[in-house]
């Protein structure tokens, strides 16, 4: 596919973007579960779950560690800078991107809590759960003109006439999610369109990521703020979390006190047979992570989804029993649509009536797998007071609003 044959040869602002550094290479096709809201998740099945302490810990020495490996932002003198992150390298902007393409709600979360318009599209529409917002005053995302990438495959065509400034994607997830596009594919976008800029940190388990670093969901944030001449809004947000944080150390009990959660994706609104989601790193268990919810399964004979592949079924999850459940594939459903239909057949089920969580009302959505900085304050408020019953609220709403809009 030429450029002419799209372009008329006419120079457009696309010329304004540079692109460099190695993508590296694909590897095996990982698939997904179906739904609205399917998605993945670590494999560290056996891992312990650690505490928030240890968690932020971690995070900061890999933060540390890893950012003197890479290039740091760059600014010439004819205005252009160039920013970094795995698996792209340097990508050099010579003004700031205006419209754009994001993989999923991480990324689109995070445009929204840079001020930005929302993205053109991304891979699936229906898994940004843009409800979350109902929660922040002024704040809203309308997703009646968003385009699904994927659509029984994922169309160069449809690159070509979303026409983006910047594609905020790992080109390795576009490979390897399914198959169809392969590097030269890439390689033509990033010539004919636009760059691609972004790295897959919603889950840890690709087989295809396991030679270039994750970020964690700040450190991504701060990346695309740079890229979109945003760095005040995600100085502003990143206060905020240190304060949300400090906030949930009043909240989370003792280790000891904590209850054993299995997370699983339910299938359908009369789940018989779940799959198993292993509590690990990523950006999509940030919440469960900081709170210190300690994993069910990690300990039992069942192993993670994406190990596996495989299902259990409610005599499985008897089996184990665990205090609580945390269903995922539900958030599309308010939490009385939720209580209305999964919850009921639960309660009905001979099997699923005898859980220990099913007995005791402790059944709840357990967010999505895709969280960005405002979704996942939203989140991690909403399963705080789910798991241990906090009541107020622990972030400023209105500030979050504020930081959106600029007005700080």
């Amino acid at each position: 596919m030429e450029r002419d044959a799209h372009r008329g040869g006419e120079s457009t602002r696309r010329d304004c973007l540079k692109y460099g550094g190695a993508i590296v290479g694909g590897g095996l096709l990982a698939g997904c579960v179906g739904g609205s809201d399917a998605g993945s998740t670590a494999t560290t099945t056996g891992q312990e779950t650690t505490t928030r302490a240890e968690t932020t810990a971690a995070e900061t020495e890999t933060e540390t560690e890893t950012e003197t490996a890479e290039s740091e932002t760059t600014t010439a003198d004819d205005g252009s800078y160039t920013v970094s992150m795995a698996p792209v390298g340097d990508v050099t902007f010579e003004s700031v991107p205006e419209t754009w393409v994001a993989n999923n709600g991480s990324w689109a979360d995070m445009g929204i809590a840079l001020g930005r318009e929302p993205p053109k599209a991304l891979w699936l529409t229906n898994r940004y759960h843009t409800q979350y917002y109902d929660e922040i005053p002024g704040v809203s995302v309308d997703k009646s003109d968003m385009v699904s990438l994927y659509q029984d495959g994922v169309s160069k065509e449809l690159f070509y006439e979303l026409d983006a400034d910047v594609h905020v994607m790992d080109p390795n997830f576009l490979q390897n999610r399914f198959k169809g596009w392969e590097q030269a594919d890439v390689d033509e976008i990033t010539e004919n369109v636009a760059p691609m800029f972004g790295n897959c940190i919603y889950a840890q388990h690709y087989p295809w990521h396991s030679d270039y670093r994750y970020y964690t969901l700040y450190e991504a944030f701060e990346k695309l703020a740079t890229v979109f001449g945003a760095t005040d809004r995600y100085e502003e947000f990143s206060s905020l979390h240190d304060q949300f944080q400090s906030n949930l150390d009043s909240v989370v009990p003792s280790e000891s006190e904590r209850p054993s959660a299995a997370v699983l994706w339910g299938v359908g609104e009369k789940p018989e047979k779940f799959y198993p989601y292993i509590i690990g790193e990523g950006t999509g268990f940030k919440h469960l992570r900081d709170l210190g919810v300690g994993d069910a399964l990690a300990d039992s004979d069942v192993k993670d989804f994406h190990g596996s592949r495989a299902a259990i079924d409610l005599e499985t999850l008897l089996e184990v029993d665990p205090e609580v459940l945390m269903l995922r594939g539900y958030e599309a459903k308010s939490e009385q649509e939720f209580r209305n239909t999964v919850v009921e057949f639960l309660k009905n089920d001979d099997t699923a009536s005898a859980l220990t969580a099913v007995q005791n009302g402790d059944v709840y959505r357990a967010g999505s797998l895709y969280q960005g900085p405002i979704t996942n304050l939203v989140l991690t408020e909403r399963t705080a007071a789910q798991l241990y019953d906090a009541s107020d609220e622990l972030f400023d709403r209105q500030r979050v609003a504020d930081i959106v809009n600029g007005e700080f």
